[in-house]
């Protein structure tokens, strides 16, 4: 039996990535603040998915409250077949079902965010797209992640593009590991 908590893990199965998953890939743009429970729905019935997640540290009333809120606000990534799709509308915790025609594009953007969760770096959500040069890394642990750098506070920060939602999220780096793609 799969064990429930109030945050389920980022992928299920945890040990597989968004590229690792066989099936089609669904994105679930969800009601407010169901992200997490859909999560755990899907965990239940064992249909793998991607729940990018960051710590956020607030204050209120003096006191300092952590939680894990989702990267993408709003949005949940799963994998499976029609059937998959149709058992997670049932939760009531779907607005809409994202019909993704570009398959290998959105693993390849969701495979780059999960590479970062997996690196431990710093990440923010970054809620545009910018224009800016496009880069590769050339080294460390986000060898060959492509994305967009900006600058944020006098940090460089690498802006790491899912397009089917028109969103992004940025990961600091050191400017000296980037190569430019853009002519």
């Amino acid at each position: 039996m799969l064990k429930l908590s109030d945050n389920p893990p980022v992928t299920f199965p945890e040990a597989m990535g968004p590229r690792e998953q066989a099936g089609r890939w669904w994105v679930a743009r969800t009601k407010t603040r169901q992200e997490k429970l859909l999560a755990q729905n899907l965990l239940q019935w064992e249909i793998p998915y991607f729940l990018p997640m960051i710590q956020k540290t607030r204050r209120r009333q003096g006191r300092r409250f952590q939680s894990m809120l989702p990267l993408f606000s709003g949005y949940l990534f799963f994998c499976g077949s029609e059937e998959h799709r149709v058992q997670a509308l049932t939760t009531n915790r779907i607005a809409q079902v994202l019909d993704v025609a570009d398959q290998e594009g959105l693993v390849a953007d969701l495979d780059q965010v999960h590479r970062a969760i997996l690196a431990e770096v710093p990440i923010d959500p970054f809620p545009g797209l910018r224009p800016g040069i496009r880069c590769r890394v050339r080294s460390g642990p986000l060898l060959g992640i492509e994305g967009v750098i900006l600058k944020k506070k006098n940090v460089t920060r690498l802006l790491l593009k899912i397009e089917i939602l028109g969103q992004a999220a940025s990961v600091e780096i050191d400017s000296e590991l980037l190569d430019p793609l853009d002519g």
